[in-house]
């Protein structure tokens, strides 16, 4: 029996129409149809090959793994992924450290400048032949008032300098990984349940998740939502946020 026939059959035994699983799962009843018939061209490739079938399967009561594996099997596996591929090295950030303001240079002027003025009243005092003397407690009060207390520091808040991507499955997913810039492969391959995966990039990437209800993405510490999404999805992540599409 082929996927479609397997299909076909799931969805005539669950008593639903090409029209009601199209409503429940937002894929087009051509494509749906032309599954059935064992016809993938109207899916846009094999990544969402694999999302309609898993889609349409989990409407109609199917499971979908035995028959994403005859696909895989039918029409291609792909290339295996090494470990070099999965994991990439992290590179770290190096921050520019704040400098600190120069407080005993500042000191030193302010004790430069108190004894002009004791020297200046000092001579006045002796030039005009009397008058009233400078007390040590003038002295200090003129010190005491040029010296300020140190602005207190703001705390620096830096912007991140690279993405930080997770990605955890509760359910067999397949998630393609490309660099925005260059198209280039990054990671392509099925993300098993109980599995988690870590990548670490300096420019923007194009994320394909053929199960989103089965994975949780996370960037920089941040969780991406993708509620009620059944179809596979396409999202680009950047510094700025992450964007459809």
């Amino acid at each position: 029996m082929t996927i479609g026939d397997a299909l076909a059959a799931g969805r005539r035994q669950a008593g639903m129409t090409v029209t009601q699983v199209s409503q429940r799962t937002c894929i087009r009843e051509t494509i749906i149809r032309g599954i059935e018939r064992g016809d993938f061209s109207g899916c846009g490739g094999d990544f969402y090959a694999r999302g309609h079938i898993r889609s349409v399967a989990q409407a109609v009561g199917v499971d979908p793994e035995p028959l994403i594996e005859e696909y895989d099997a039918t029409m291609g596996a792909p290339r295996a992924i090494s470990a070099a591929d999965v994991f990439q090295p992290v590179t770290p950030v190096r921050l520019k450290e704040r400098r600190r303001p120069n407080w005993t240079a500042a000191l030193a002027v302010v004790l430069v400048a108190a004894g002009g003025t004791y020297a200046y009243l000092h001579y006045q005092h002796h030039s005009s032949g009397g008058g009233t003397p400078v007390s040590t407690s003038t002295l200090k009060s003129t010190t005491d008032a040029h010296q300020t207390p140190p602005p207190k520091a703001r705390p620096v808040h830096h912007r991140p300098r690279s993405l930080d991507i997770k990605i955890s499955a509760s359910q067999n997913s397949w998630v393609v990984l490309t660099a925005k810039a260059t198209g280039l492969t990054i990671f392509q391959g099925m993300v098993y349940a109980g599995q988690s995966l870590h990548w670490s990039e300096r420019h923007a990437v194009t994320l394909q998740i053929d199960n989103p209800a089965g994975v949780t993405v996370t960037v920089n510490g941040k969780k991406q939502a993708h509620p009620h999404a059944v179809a596979p999805i396409t999202v680009t992540l950047a510094l700025g946020g992450p964007r459809r599409g």
